[in-house]
C-alpha cells in the first residue's frame, strides 16, 4: 500500500495533542471585529477541540502529524 498524503490545508489548522485528541483555532478572528465585544473576541482566541462526529475525519487528513 502506498503512503497517504496529508492534506495540506488541514495540517495547517488543526494539530493533535499529547493525548491524540485534535486541536483547533477558531473562527470568526479576522475581519470585522468592531462589533464584536471585547469578551467575545478575547474568547475566540482560545483554541478548543474539534467535535467527537469529525475526529475521524479529520484524522484521516493528517494521518503522519
Amino acid at each position: 500500500m502506498p503512503k497517504i498524503k496529508t492534506c495540506r490545508g488541514a495540517a495547517k489548522r488543526f494539530r493533535k495533542t499529547g493525548s491524540g485528541k485534535i486541536r483547533r483555532n477558531k473562527a470568526f478572528t479576522s475581519h470585522i471585529l468592531t462589533k464584536k465585544s471585547t469578551k467575545r473576541k478575547r474568547e475566540l482566541r482560545q483554541g478548543t477541540l474539534v467535535h467527537s462526529t469529525n475526529e475521524k475525519a479529520i484524522a484521516s487528513l493528517i494521518p503522519y502529524l
